[in-house]
């Protein structure tokens, strides 16, 4: 009898069908973050460093500098992940020929190889305005600004990042999340935290005051920034209130709360009051740090509630963090399996059975049962599904990525191309 057959006969005896719960995995998509692959850089004609607390640390060769790269770097990473996934884009990676345009000047055409790509790898989009890295970004306000040109501009901004979402989810016939965060706030104590509140609130009202068939809205909430340490205006609770209100969708980033708050808990609760929600699942080590996810705890208990809540069908699931000190092809592998690692452990689990316990008030063959499953042999499950999707298990996925970066990532200039600064 095969590993996987003696695993089957396992959870079987659990009554947990591994068949099903395969059938279940293979239909469930994550959205690789694009930024992973060039360290947040994007593709615009500028010499914009990074802004909003956002930091890259590492300088592993090979990073992708242009979309021609970036997207082969995907390619070889889906070609190793089992299942059918997503990509997540920040607006910044459109591709400008050379020019310098505006933030506030995107247009689908900007990124029309990117749907065109999508649409020949069968391949989900989703989208970010980027309200980071620009001259008008530099005051640390955006959306929430005192200044009127500045909040017009931005507004602008996200209104045609919309408009691009909605192309996206059009020629793809799949929505597009597209997901507002705003690196506003203060680095010491204001003496005024309810103004800038009521200019984002505006603000907001007026970026998705276009109705959008294709297109998603999403609010993403942050408890402090670099820079923000005292004071973010687009907080979690007025994010909260915000999506409840206005029926968007809420995205929650297990990096953006105290280190230790784990957003699972909050999905039940948010699932009550908003249609839908966005996960940016990354790895924060003593602070939103954004390290690539692996398979812990945090990250299982979030897999585990999103199956026992039965909320899979109502949370869009995307990855958030950026490592440049290890190979960021296998940085995207590990995070990515990672995620989907824990998706079927919590598939695996007797669901029913752990709830009815729980019922009857039976909280000591509730705990047992729980203990228990740590042991069952998940392993040999995954081993099976990567088997019967194609792609290498175990380690056998590295020598892939090993075999790339000798034979392409190497072969790329440590120098990036000259940036034009912006008029």
């Amino acid at each position: 009898m095969s590993p996987y057959q003696t695993a089957k006969q396992r959870y079987a005896d659990l009554g947990v069908d591994t068949e099903s719960a395969l059938a279940q995995l293979a239909t469930i998509p994550i959205s690789l973050h694009c930024w992973q692959g060039d360290d947040v850089g994007g593709f615009e004609t500028t010499s914009t460093e990074l802004s909003g607390g956002i930091a890259v640390t590492g300088n592993h060769p090979g990073k992708a500098r242009n979309p021609e790269e970036l997207r082969s770097d995907l390619d070889k990473v889906y070609s190793i992940l089992p299942g059918n996934h997503r990509l997540n884009l920040h607006s910044f990676y459109g591709e400008f020929g050379g020019k310098v345009v505006d933030r506030d000047e995107y247009e689908v055409c900007h990124f029309q190889n990117w749907i065109d790509w999508a649409k020949a790898n069968n391949h989900g989009l989703d989208f970010n305005p980027t309200f980071f890295a620009h001259p008008k970004a530099d005051s640390g306000f955006t959306l929430s600004s005192g200044d009127k040109g500045i909040r017009d501009f931005w507004i602008e901004h996200g209104k045609r990042c919309r408009e691009i979402g909605e192309a996206m989810g059009q020629a793809l016939n799949s929505h597009c999340a597209n997901n507002v965060w705003v690196p506003d706030g203060y680095k010491d104590l204001p003496a005024d935290r309810l103004s800038p509140r009521k200019r984002l609130e505006s603000a907001l009202d007026e970026l998705f005051s276009k109705p959008m068939e294709h297109n998603l809205d999403a609010v993403e909430c942050k408890l402090f920034g670099i820079g923000s340490e005292s004071y973010v205006v687009g907080s979690h609770e007025f994010y909260m209130g915000y999506a409840v209100k206005n029926q968007t969708l809420l995205c929650l980033d297990a990096g953006h709360f105290h280190p230790t708050e784990s957003i699972a808990d909050k999905l039940s609760s948010v699932s009550l009051h908003v249609p839908e929600i966005l996960l940016h699942v990354s790895r924060g080590v003593r602070w939103d740090s954004d390290h690539v996810i692996v398979l812990d705890d945090l990250l299982l208990d979030i897999a585990r509630e999103l199956v026992r809540g039965g909320l899979l069908d109502k949370t869009h699931i995307g990855l958030d963090f950026f490592d440049a000190s290890i190979n960021r092809v296998a940085a995207w592998t590990i995070g990515t399996r990672a995620m989907i690692k824990a998706l079927l452990i919590a598939l695996l689990e007797p669901t029913e059975t752990l709830q009815n316990l729980e019922n009857e008030g039976d909280y000591t063959g509730r705990l047992a049962l729980m203990e228990d499953l740590k042991m069952m042999p998940f392993g040999d499950v995954w081993e099976e599904y990567c088997e019967r999707q194609n792609v290498p298990g175990s380690h056998a996925w590295l020598n892939e990525v090993r075999d790339y970066e000798n034979t392409i990532l190497a072969q790329r200039e440590s120098s990036q191309p000259t940036k034009i600064a912006a008029a």
